[in-house]
């Protein structure tokens, strides 16, 4: 298996992992500003909205460093260890399932806020929001766990000794995980994007019967719209091995190319998204951000 894969001549390697690095650092600096602003101003300590914006953003940042540290990798290392690459595809696979949720719980929280404002400061409190964050990430640890546990009894021992191309096609490629990454990318995706749609409609009807400020509704409505275009976005990465196998077949001896093309579209350009649907957008951050840039 390892032989099939074409290597990329050195230019093309330094040109691919410079993008990729310089990519990864731009969007991981933005990110880090507003988690530095979240952190130095108490007032978003007290509002759900904002905790669960800025566990999106961590979140973002910790997929975009393993995804960018993996692909440099394996240009230099070229073979892992399959121990060694289970461990980063856990954290990788993990975080990704983790945007998926927050996207859903941001759209809930927003749908609270415009058309139960008498129970938001009720439902939404801190202490249920960090609970929910918890209860995020177990639920994304769970598939992840799942793809070691299975591969722990499908395989010999001496399977994770060998050293093989660090890709989750390689890897997780027994017909026992195939069906679990269906029924578990089934019913993910269908709990998120139902979430966004029946929150959209709902606040889009409040919006349309003034039942709260009309503003408030308006900007609550775009922003679940723009979690649909991340949420599109993100459901790249589910695609790609798809895509993969088939445009592989199609151009064998373009497959880093390929891999490298919906590397970008499925895992680094759809980071971007996070600190524009809330972050430029808010007053409130973009306000201390200029005051943080100012005295800098």
């Amino acid at each position: 298996m390892n032989s099939t894969i074409p290597r990329d001549p050195f230019n093309d390697a330094f040109i691919k992992n410079f993008i990729s690095v310089a990519l990864g650092l731009i969007i991981n600096y933005i990110n880090g500003t507003f988690v530095l602003v979240f952190l130095k101003n108490d007032i978003f300590y007290r509002d759900p909205r904002y905790i669960l914006y800025i566990h999106l953003v961590i979140n973002d940042m910790i997929m975009l460093s393993i995804s960018v540290g993996l692909q440099v990798a394996t240009y230099i290392v070229r073979f892992f260890n399959i121990s060694v690459c289970c461990v980063m595809l856990f954290f990788a696979n993990t975080v990704t399932k983790n945007t998926l949720l927050n996207l859903a719980c941001m759209s809930i929280e927003r749908y609270i806020a415009i058309c139960k404002p008498l129970h938001h400061l009720q439902i939404c409190t801190v202490r249920r929001t960090y609970i929910l964050i918890c209860f995020i990430w177990t639920m994304s640890t769970a598939p992840s766990l799942s793809d070691i546990l299975i591969m722990a009894s499908v395989r010999p021992v001496s399977f994770f000794s060998t050293t093989i191309f660090c890709h989750m096609l390689y890897i997780y490629n027994t017909w026992q995980h195939i069906v679990k990454d269906t029924v578990v990318n089934v019913v993910y995706l269908s709990f998120v994007w139902i979430t966004l749609i029946v929150t959209y409609l709902k606040v889009l009807l409040a919006a349309n019967a003034a039942v709260s400020d009309q503003t408030s509704a308006k900007k609550s409505r775009n922003t679940i719209l723009l979690h649909g275009i991340q949420l599109l976005l993100s459901m790249l990465s589910y695609v790609t091995p798809l895509l993969v196998t088939k445009l592989v077949e199609l151009y064998p001896q373009s497959q880093p190319t390929i891999l490298f093309i919906l590397f970008l579209l499925s895992n680094i350009l759809p980071r971007l998204l996070s600190p524009l649907i809330y972050g430029v957008r808010d007053k409130q951050f973009v306000q201390r951000i200029r005051l943080y840039f100012c005295r800098k």
